[in-house]
């Protein structure tokens, strides 16, 4: 896992060097920006594809987001019937998650019902999750108090609060963050199905 923050930029901007980052190694190892992953070409040619959450649901999905949400059902539609869709013949950033989706996220200026938080698709394949940070230590503290009543309410494990954590928020400058996969970038520059032939070590083994 490759994770990097920026301070002053925002998941924007983190989108910008996804893009930069990935069409450098592309360059660097196959001398262009192109991927052949499982007969497909990917042209990584930017500026990439960007797409809503709301969107993807309205594209791919057989209800609506809000609706996915109510039934409980969010992550079910997006792995089965939006994620496979995403990321051919171009690489795309899913953005713009619905607020609950985004715990550590900030939430859109003016649209409270969204979080600034994207996912990159190559093939079908997500490759990072970041997203602007929540650096009020007040929300932030908020969220964690919710989450813990519904916790309690649901009669599951209710965790303490992260105090540490939540005092350090308050010297946190504005600033966006990342996680990728780099197994899984491995996985696709190398054309292989899966993580397990391109790491040191599967599961089995340890």
């Amino acid at each position: 896992m490759l994770e990097w923050y920026s301070t002053g930029h925002n998941y924007k901007d983190l989108m910008d060097e996804c893009e930069d980052l990935i069409c450098s190694v592309a360059r660097l190892i196959n001398g262009n920006n192109k991927i052949s992953y499982r007969g497909r070409d990917i042209q990584l040619d930017t500026p990439w594809t960007q797409m809503s959450v709301d969107a993807a649901f309205h594209q791919f999905a057989s209800m609506a987001m809000d609706t996915a949400l109510a039934k409980d059902c969010f992550d079910e539609v997006m792995a089965n019937e939006i994620e496979p869709n995403l990321g051919s013949p171009t690489p795309l950033f899913l953005y713009d998650y619905p607020a609950p989706c985004g715990a550590l996220a900030r939430l859109k200026p003016g649209n409270d019902l969204l979080a600034e938080r994207f996912e990159l698709y190559i093939a079908g394949i997500e490759l990072c999750n970041g997203f602007s940070e929540l650096t009020d230590a007040a929300e932030q503290s908020a969220r964690f108090e919710k989450e813990q009543h519904l916790r309690r309410s649901l009669n599951k494990t209710v965790y303490p609060m992260p105090h540490k954590f939540l005092s350090a928020l308050t010297d946190m400058p504005a600033a966006a963050g990342n996680a990728l996969g780099i197994d899984r970038l491995v996985m696709l520059f190398a054309d292989r199905r899966t993580i397990d032939e391109v790491v040191a070590f599967v599961p089995e083994d340890l």
